[in-house]
């Protein structure tokens, strides 16, 4: 559970300094396409944090392994997600593009194993 909050935190400092150096960093020097895919990922990162926060809180309150679990596969999600886009949108390497939907599954998976554990024990 703790370590789920100090993803938290981790997580949402690099959503924070990820994008300050997208806006302040990186335009100019990439394409418009490839600045509006970092920018998805620096969004899709910080509301993926708050998602672990979430399931960090309900199970510091209710217990319950979904909550865990469903906070694993947020993290899963970010860096499976986020991080092949960090990587593909200054590089134009498509083969981490292809890695990017894998996350997504992640996410949504979390969010199923979620909702399933809020049904569950709430």
């Amino acid at each position: 559970m703790k370590l789920l909050f100090l993803f938290v935190a981790l997580n949402g400092f690099l959503s924070v300094a990820l994008g300050a150096f997208g806006a302040h960093g990186l335009e100019g020097k990439i394409s418009e396409k490839a600045l509006k895919a970092w920018e998805k990922a620096v969004t899709y990162q910080m509301f993926h944090t708050v998602a672990i926060f979430i399931a960090a809180i309900l199970l510091a309150k209710y217990g319950g392994a979904s909550f865990l679990t469903a906070g694993w596969f947020f993290l899963v999600g970010i860096v499976l997600f986020s991080g092949s886009l960090y990587i593909y949108a200054p590089s134009g390497i498509k083969a981490f593009a292809m890695i990017t939907p894998f996350g997504g599954l992640a996410f949504l998976i979390g969010w199923v194993l979620l909702g399933y554990a809020i049904v569950k024990v709430v």
